[in-house]
C-alpha cells in the first residue's frame, strides 16, 4: 500500500498538467513622469477612435452593404 501511495502522489501532479502561477505587478512608488492633460486627451481620443471608428464606418455605409451586386 505505501508503494502505491508514493506512485500516485508523484504521478498526480504530472497528470493534472502545468500549474500557472499569476502574479500582480505592484509598485508602491509614484510614477516617474506625470501625464499631462493634453496627453490624456490624445490617448482617450485615439482609444475612442479605435473602438468607435470601425462601427461608425459600417453604419455610414450600411446602404452600400445592403445592395446585392
Amino acid at each position: 500500500m505505501p508503494l502505491l501511495r508514493t506512485i500516485v502522489s508523484r504521478a498526480a501532479p504530472a497528470l493534472r498538467g502545468p500549474i500557472v502561477t499569476q502574479r500582480a505587478n505592484l509598485y508602491s512608488r509614484p510614477a516617474k513622469e506625470n501625464i499631462g492633460a493634453v496627453e490624456t486627451v490624445i490617448g482617450l481620443g485615439m482609444l475612442s477612435l479605435a473602438i468607435l471608428g470601425p462601427s461608425g464606418w459600417v453604419l455610414a455605409h450600411l446602404e452600400d452593404y445592403k445592395k446585392k451586386q
